[in-house]
C-alpha cells in the first residue's frame, strides 16, 4: 500500500479545513445529515419545547429516580400541564401530527425510556383504545382526565403465559345476568399499581373483547414487580382479577377479536421506534463529549483512529434511525403506513439504539457502568424495550410474512 506523502496530507487538510471552520461538520454532530431540514418550522419549535422540558425538569432527576423511582402521580400531572398527552387523539385536522408526536417521543426518551413510556402507555395505548373503540360515555368520562394527567391509565394485555401469542390469553369474561364477570391475570403492565383505570382484554364467548375497569372495583388487585434492573424509572405490575363484576357498559363496544388490541400495540410501536432514536442520540452525544474530554497517552480519546471509527459508526446509526422514524411518520400522516412497516421500524431502531448504547458505554471505560453517565442506563432500558410490544423475533417474522405472504410464526 502506498503511503500518502506529507504534501498530499496537507492538501487534504486544506480541503477539509474550510468545511470544519464553517461549521458544516462540527456545528451539531448529533444532526450530522441536517435532518432538521426535513421538519417544518412548527415541528422544530414543538420539538425544542419538549427538549427544554426534558433538560430542565426531568434530566436533573434521572440519576436519583433510577434508584428510587419518580413520584408517578406528580410526574403524570406535570406531563399533563406540559400537554404531553393526547396529541394524536381527537385532532380536528385531517392530517395527524405524526412527526410532531414522534419528535416528542424522541426527546422524552433521550431523557429516559420511562418518560417516553409514560406517554406511550397513557396516549398510544389507553387513550387510543378509548378514542377508537370506546363508547361516547367512556370517552367523556376518561379522556379529559387522562389528557390532564389527573388520571393514570394502564393497558392490560400481556399475561404470564401469553406475551406476543395473544391466542394464548387465559383471562376470561363471562356473562352473568346483565353483568360481566372477569377472572385472570396480567403481567408486565406499566403503571398498574398507580392506575385509576385499566383497559383489560379478555376472552369471551364472542372472541377477545376489551373492558374499561376502574381499578377500585372489587376483586381487582395490583402488585408491583420488584428487583428490576431495567426500566427502573417506571412501575411494572402484575394484575389479578378475581370475580371482578362489571356492568355491560364497561365493554368497549366498537371492536372485537384480536385486531383492536393489536392495533393499540401497533400505535405504541410507533412511539417506540422514535424513542429508540432519541436514546441512541443521547448515547452518541455522551460518547462524543467523553472522547473529546478524556485524555489518554497525552491525547484526547477522539484523536485515536479506532475511537473515530466508533464515533462514525454511531453517528451513522443515529442518522439512519432518525431518518427511518421521520419517513414512517410522513407515511402515517398520509394514511399509508402499515403494521409491518412499523414492525421493521421498531426492530431496526431498537437494535440500532442497543448497538450505539453498547459502544458509548465502552468508550466511557470503567466510568461507563456508573449512573454519572447515561449510556448504561439507556442500554439497560433498551434491553427491555427490545422485548416488549413484540420481541425482535416476532417483528422479524412479521416483516418476513409481509415480504413472502407466508406465516412462519408456528
Amino acid at each position: 500500500m502506498t503511503n500518502v506523502s506529507f504534501p498530499e496530507q496537507d492538501a487534504v487538510r486544506e480541503w477539509l479545513l474550510p468545511e470544519v471552520l464553517h461549521g458544516k461538520y462540527a456545528s451539531d454532530p448529533t444532526d450530522f445529515l441536517a435532518l432538521d431540514s426535513l421538519l417544518s418550522p412548527a415541528e422544530r419549535n414543538e420539538r425544542d419545547v419538549v427538549r427544554q422540558f426534558v433538560e430542565t425538569e426531568l434530566r436533573p432527576h434521572t440519576r436519583e429516580w433510577f434508584k428510587t423511582k419518580p413520584p408517578l402521580r406528580e410526574l403524570t400531572r406535570l406531563f399533563g400541564r406540559h400537554r404531553m398527552f393526547g396529541k394524536l387523539i381527537g385532532q380536528a385536522a385531517q392530517i395527524p401530527p405524526a412527526v410532531s408526536f414522534g419528535l416528542q417521543m424522541l426527546e422524552l426518551e433521550a431523557g429516559d425510556t420511562a418518560f417516553r413510556q409514560l406517554v406511550s402507555t397513557q396516549d398510544n395505548l389507553v387513550m387510543f383504545a378509548l378514542a377508537r373503540y370506546g363508547s361516547p360515555e367512556h370517552r367523556a368520562e376518561w379522556l379529559p382526565q387522562l389528557a390532564t394527567g389527573e388520571a393514570i391509565g394502564c393497558f392490560a394485555l400481556t399475561e404470564p403465559g401469553a406475551g406476543s401469542d395473544i391466542a394464548g390469553m387465559r383471562t376470561v369474561a363471562r356473562h352473568d345476568g346483565r353483568d360481566w364477570v372477569l377472572n385472570g391475570q396480567k403481567r408486565w403492565i406499566t403503571n398498574g399499581v398507580d392506575a385509576d383505570v385499566a383497559i383489560v382484554w379478555a376472552k369471551t364467548e364472542g372472541g377477545i373483547r376489551g373492558f374499561v375497569v376502574p381499578t377500585k372495583t372489587k376483586g381487582f388487585s395490583a402488585v408491583e414487580i420488584a428487583d428490576k434492573v431495567s426500566m427502573r424509572h417506571s412501575s411494572s405490575t402484575e394484575l389479578s382479577f378475581s370475580d371482578v363484576r362489571l356492568p355491560e357498559a364497561a365493554l368497549l363496544p366498537l371492536g372485537s377479536g384480536p385486531r383492536p388490541p393489536l392495533s393499540c400495540t401497533s400505535e405504541a410501536r410507533y412511539g417506540i421506534l422514535w424513542g429508540a432514536a432519541g436514546a441512541a442520540r443521547d448515547c452518541f452525544h455522551a460518547a462524543l463529549s467523553r472522547s473529546l474530554e478524556r485524555t489518554q497517552f497525552g491525547h484526547p480519546l477522539a484523536a485515536f483512529q479506532m475511537t473515530q471509527q466508533r464515533l462514525a459508526e454511531m453517528c451513522s446509526k443515529v442518522c439512519h434511525a432518525t431518518m427511518l422514524a421521520i419517513h414512517l411518520g410522513r407515511l402515517r400522516e398520509q394514511g399509508r403506513v402499515t403494521a409491518a412497516q412499523l414492525s421493521l421500524g421498531k426492530l431496526r431502531n431498537v437494535q440500532a439504539g442497543l448497538e450505539v448504547a453498547r459502544e458509548a458505554r465502552a468508550l466511557h471505560g470503567g466510568d461507563g457502568i456508573t449512573l454519572g453517565f447515561s449510556p448504561i442506563r439507556h442500554l439497560l432500558n433498551l434491553e427491555a424495550v427490545s422485548t416488549y410490544e413484540g420481541t425482535h423475533e416476532i417483528h422479524t417474522l412479521a416483516v418476513g410474512r409481509a415480504l413472502t405472504g407466508i406465516d412462519a410464526f408456528r
